[in-house]
């Protein structure tokens, strides 16, 4: 899926209820099941929000809180229906294993848990901080993913595997980054105590951390299990423990 075929949330709850038409009508046993999480709902707001209430609440009372704090910040912020719109797709155009939207959808937990932070950053913005942080703690509880209320995350942004992902406060992450499992980014134990800043398309692989006030450029890579503890400059690659840089760009020659 390219990225000038970006759909809008509108044109994807088309295609994703037509999915789970096709594979009701070809599985009447799954079927039934895709009737409540999708097929029930007028749009992809609401079948978000029920999604989110079902992975995270333990409980019928739970789920439905979960999901009424859901809608209200997708009701309050229909943007955040656009990032969620997008960050669906990039796992298409990121994982060649993906033919379709639906399945991502219903069954991958990292999306499920970048969902939840976007809505926990929603209420974090919005004064509710203790209603922040439970989303953080269910998240953390139910999907095994932790990213504070406070961090900053962009759009197409694709959490892989996602089980063991920490993202502190304040961390910034940018547009079109893919992570993988295992990944703590966050503040270092020296001073100032500030976090790192994530550009655009970096990609960090499995078991990776990220510590301490730095900067990772755009399109780096960060190489699995790798300790970075300084800057990395756009397009190259951080491997080892602790990191070294190679792969980098050649400088642009003076002209």
């Amino acid at each position: 899926m390219a990225e000038a075929a970006i759909m809008t949330s509108d044109r994807l709850w088309q295609q994703v209820r037509g999915e789970a038409q096709r594979v009701a009508d070809a599985d009447p046993i799954f079927g039934r099941a895709l009737a409540g999480t999708i097929l029930a709902h007028d749009d992809f707001a609401a079948a978000l929000s029920d999604l989110i209430g079902r992975r995270l609440g333990g409980s019928e009372a739970e789920r439905a809180r979960v999901s009424a704090f859901s809608l209200a910040a997708f009701r309050g912020s229909p943007d955040l229906i656009e990032l969620a719109s997008r960050d669906l797709q990039a796992i298409a155009i990121h994982d060649p294993a993906i033919a379709d939207l639906l399945p991502p959808l219903l069954h991958f937990k990292g999306y499920v848990a970048l969902q939840a932070w976007r809505v926990s950053n929603w209420l974090w913005l919005h004064d509710h901080r203790d209603a922040a942080l439970l989303f953080q703690n269910e998240a953390s509880n139910a999907l095994q993913v932790s990213i504070h209320p406070a961090a900053s995350i962009g759009s197409s942004v694709y959490l892989d595997h996602a089980t063991g992902i920490v993202i502190g406060a304040n961390v910034v992450i940018g547009d079109e980054v893919t992570i993988l499992q295992n990944v703590s980014i966050g503040r270092g134990s020296e001073l100032p105590t500030r976090s790192p800043r994530i550009g655009r398309g970096v990609y960090i692989g499995g078991g990776a951390t990220i510590l301490g006030d730095i900067s990772i450029g755009d399109f780096a890579k960060i190489g699995a299990d790798a300790l970075v503890t300084s800057d990395v400059p756009a397009g190259c690659t951080a491997v080892g423990n602790p990191a070294r840089l190679t792969n980098c760009p050649e400088p642009a020659s003076a002209a």
